[in-house]
């Protein structure tokens, strides 16, 4: 397998990664179209324009401050140049800068209502072909693991057998996708708790996960990701201690 993939285009040489988040991007939004339609929606039109407007600054910004400070001694010597920040991003970023986004936005507008849950599986399908994009770029991309001797280790491009992480990734997200369904099926649950239980199993998976990815630590072989994981999940708090909250009733045919 050679890394990093590309398709020819003309004389253009397009590598996937980009190409997969762009497409992830675009089949997320028409989801979560589809899904608004069928469900309906408790939040005016205009106020869920301002939320994505919101949600789409706050990932945007997100994004990129949590990946400028991901390895503090390769952008010091930037000085923190703009196409250093704007070339960096992280997902976790994304997701909690996309969430103070979409909170601010709420205040802003007097919105009282939960919105998270109607982006909560558009999330989860176009993060699942992002990641398919990551893998795409193997060692070229800060989205694989520490060298290992499991059976499944990969060459991501260098010539050594890695953890491909992005692939535990992609299958605890289909997990997860499947296990928030099972809950929906089993409990009728309190409006926001969807998006809220994705988004603290995704912050706990990513915490562990980076345990064996390569980069720089600050503290307790802790590095930025991980210590924006742990504040997020702080923000989530009284969930972790008493996940009854989320749930209002166990439906009556659930067995």
């Amino acid at each position: 397998m050679k890394f990093p993939y590309s398709i020819h285009i003309g004389a253009e040489t397009v590598l996937l990664h980009g190409l997969f988040e762009a497409i992830g991007i675009f089949v997320a939004f028409r989801y979560y179209l589809l899904i608004r339609k069928k469900q309906g929606d408790n939040i005016p039109t205009m106020n869920r324009v301002w939320i994505i407007i919101g949600a789409t600054l706050g990932a945007v910004l997100g994004a990129r401050i949590i990946g400028t400070l991901e390895i503090v001694p390769e952008w010091y010597p930037h000085h923190l140049t703009w196409s250093y920040f704007w070339g960096n991003k992280t997902l976790v970023g994304g997701l909690l800068g996309g969430l103070a986004g979409v909170e601010t936005m709420k205040k802003l507008i007097k919105e009282k209502h939960n919105s998270g849950d109607l982006f909560t599986y558009p999330l989860i399908l176009g993060m699942i072909i992002g990641r398919i994009g990551c893998f795409t770029a193997g060692i070229y991309e800060e989205t694989y693991g520490f060298p290992t001797n499991l059976p499944w280790g990969m060459n991501l491009g260098d010539g050594i057998m890695r953890h491909p992480v992005t692939l535990y990734e992609i299958l605890f997200l289909i997990l997860l996708w499947i296990a928030l369904k099972q809950v929906q099926k089993k409990y009728i649950l309190e409006q926001g708790a969807l998006f809220k239980m994705f988004l603290v199993s995704y912050l706990v998976f990513r915490l562990l996960l980076d345990f064996i990815k390569p980069g720089w630590r600050y503290f307790f072989g802790l590095g930025t990701i991980q210590i924006t994981c742990i504040l997020g999940l702080l923000y989530y708090i009284r969930y972790l201690l008493k996940p009854r909250l989320l749930i209002l009733q166990a439906k009556a045919y659930a067995r």
